[in-house]
């Protein structure tokens, strides 16, 4: 069992806690995940790790209210339990060598993003920022960021907070400007995923994105988590679990991604009514 030590929430749809783990606060790095359990009849969900505490043992995971497993994890509150809490798992972000580099993050994607940030800022590298939300009620992490960057940009599509559009604004102006980066590293939804690559490349700029697709087992032997990179021409099949998450965004093929993404979308929306409708009726 694995006791939630502290749980916050951030804004109506997202939540953080952080669990007592501490074998799994050893070895955590920027840009792994862990596989939890809510209890002994639910099901197996991939957080990834926003942030750890070796000499606290303590793992930081932040996640958005979509489905009836995080809407059960919700409910749980400080100092309750959860069943299940394994990793770390994936392949930790390359971070070597990089002296300048630009970190994009999309909603609850900047979860995962800021302990990239940091890590790159404790190292020494310039990191700049660019942060994009719906709008300003869902804003998280912007003090954090701010932190860890030399420069950051907050962007909400309707103006309500920072600059209004996405985040292919501030980074189209910057390219286009004359300025470079070691690297572009992406977090956030598929599709803004797909479009930072598309804005990056024309300048040649390495562009890392990170992949969370279904995933079960956290070990390659499910298949669920399978993505379809091209690469010299030739469709490879890879596991976001263990190749992963993190990929050459050039590779990607975010259609069949997103495709594959919406599968279970109407399950996933009845499992949330039957789980909101048990609530209420818990409550009652």
């Amino acid at each position: 069992m694995y006791r939630i030590v502290t749980k916050k929430v951030l804004n109506p749809t997202v939540t953080l806690m952080e669990i007592e783990a501490p074998f799994v606060a050893a070895k955590a790095q920027p840009g792994q995940f862990i596989i939890l359990r809510v209890d002994e009849e639910g099901e197996r969900i991939p957080l990834t790790v926003a942030g750890y505490d070796r000499e606290r043992g303590t793992v930081k995971i932040i996640f958005q209210i979509v489905g009836a497993t995080t809407m059960a994890l919700n409910a749980k509150e400080q100092g309750e339990f959860i069943t299940d809490f394994a990793g770390p798992l994936g392949v930790p972000t390359e971070l070597e060598g990089l002296s300048k580099v630009l970190i994009v993050g999309g909603g609850v994607g900047c979860a995962i993003a800021l302990p990239i940030a940091e890590a790159l800022a404790a190292q020494g590298a310039e990191v700049t920022s660019v942060i994009g939300f719906r709008n300003k009620d869902l804003l998280i992490l912007e003090d954090e960021f701010r932190a860890a960057s030399k420069e950051l940009f907050v962007m909400t599509d309707d103006g309500s907070y920072g600059r209004q559009g996405n985040v292919c604004v501030p980074i189209n102006e910057m390219l286009s400007a004359g300025q470079t980066f070691d690297r572009v590293i992406t977090i956030g939804p598929l599709i803004m995923m797909k479009f930072v690559t598309l804005a990056t490349k024309p300048y040649g700029i390495p562009c890392t994105v990170s992949m969370n697709p279904i995933m079960i087992d956290g070990t390659g032997m499910c298949g669920g988590c399978r993505l379809t990179l091209v690469q010299d021409g030739k469709r490879v099949t890879k596991f976001a679990c263990v190749d992963g998450p993190d990929f050459n965004g050039y590779e990607v093929d975010f259609d069949e991604a997103m495709s594959r993404g919406a599968m279970y979308r109407d399950f996933e929306h009845h499992k949330y009514e039957e789980a909101c409708n048990l609530f209420k009726k818990e409550v009652k």
